[in-house]
């Protein structure tokens, strides 16, 4: 069957899949299958056209959202062979000296973000003020802080990462919000645009002692081994698959705050390139560039890591459990990283 895309008024098909406007949302996709079926029918439609969802997931600008997976808790396998469509590797959370107690005991292709043991992963804190002039949720950067994407702080940087509701937050809790860097980079004043154009990123692992907090609250950063060393990243990546432009950076959390943000600029969180990346971040996560994701128990979603930041919120961890289940996959971040190792992988010898 052909993967290409064929139009019903806004929605169009891709394979067994139709894919509709994501509601309340300038970009996103809300899958379905033409037939209906659970994640196994899912699953099995998408192997037998391997290109559809993919297909799909870029011309959404990089956001999918996939309903009632919940086969998914009881046969994390599938989230595994889902997966495996969208990057020529999927990462082996066993293998990259990620801590035992975040990996998915019986696929370590899996990583847990969790409030319950072994994870134990508390939510961010609530903004202040919790709500907007509007009476709404925030998520314009710095009101609403914690905007990222996956491992930003390696090169080369992962592709596409796919989030699984196992047991979600309660009801208007624990969002998770998705920005959209193609149309924020469009959207850039012309002179905006041209400096964002030549600047490289300084980023970093988080616990790092390298943040924005760690610095403005005078910690000593840890010292860092030869694979935690911080990773400098255009701040303004073509996509390898679409052609199109794309914001790539971070906030507070993931930018090295000692050394940048930015190279060549003046360093430190009250630095002109500080000063930068907050008109930079604000720009990115103005409401028009933003996505809502409000979790329902077998939610799935895939977002792109090289055109998109997303951000948690908060939620009532007291009395209440949580339990997403995250894949990555890399292999395609773009000609620049040709014939790069890993920078975090410990050299040998």
């Amino acid at each position: 069957m052909s993967t290409s895309a064929t139009n019903t008024e806004d929605k169009k098909r891709f394979g067994d899949f139709i894919v509709s406007p994501l509601p309340d949302a300038t970009f996103g996709g809300l899958v379905q299958l033409t037939n209906g079926g659970d994640a196994n029918a899912v699953v099995d439609a998408a192997e037998t056209n391997p290109d559809a969802l993919p297909s799909a997931l870029y011309d959404a600008q990089g956001f999918l959202f996939l309903p009632g997976m919940g086969a998914i808790s009881d046969d994390p396998d599938l989230l595994l062979r889902l997966s495996r469509l969208f990057g020529v590797e999927v990462e082996d959370y066993g293998k990259t000296l990620t801590a035992k107690n975040f990996v998915h005991e019986t696929v370590p292709e899996i990583f847990i973000v969790s409030n319950i043991a072994p994870a134990i992963r508390q939510p961010p804190a609530r903004p202040d003020p919790p709500l907007t002039e509007n009476n709404e949720l925030p998520t314009q950067f710095p009101h609403r802080r914690g905007w990222h994407t996956d491992q930003s702080y390696r090169r080369p940087p992962p592709d596409v990462s796919l989030f699984y509701a196992v047991i979600p937050a309660p009801e208007g809790q624990g969002q998770t919000l998705y920005a959209n860097g193609f149309a924020a980079y469009d959207a850039l004043p012309a002179e905006l645009k041209a400096k964002a154009e030549s600047l490289i990123g300084i980023h970093v692992m988080p616990g790092s002692g390298r943040s924005e907090y760690a610095v403005r609250a005078g910690e000593t950063p840890i010292p860092l081994e030869p694979h935690q060393q911080p990773q400098r990243q255009p701040v303004v990546r073509t996509h390898p698959v679409t052609g199109q432009r794309a914001l790539f950076l971070c906030e507070a959390g993931q930018m090295d705050w000692i050394q940048g943000p930015f190279v060549g600029m003046e360093p430190g969180p009250d630095g002109d390139g500080a000063k930068l990346l907050y008109e930079l971040m604000a720009h990115y996560t103005q409401p028009a560039f933003t996505y809502t994701h409000n979790w329902g128990q077998g939610d799935l979603v895939v977002y792109d890591n090289r055109s998109s930041i997303h951000a948690a919120t908060w939620y009532e961890s007291d009395g209440n459990r949580r339990q997403m289940w995250r894949t990555t996959t890399r292999g395609n971040p773009g000609p620049e990283y040709d014939g790069e190792a890993r920078s975090w992988i410990p050299k040998v010898g």
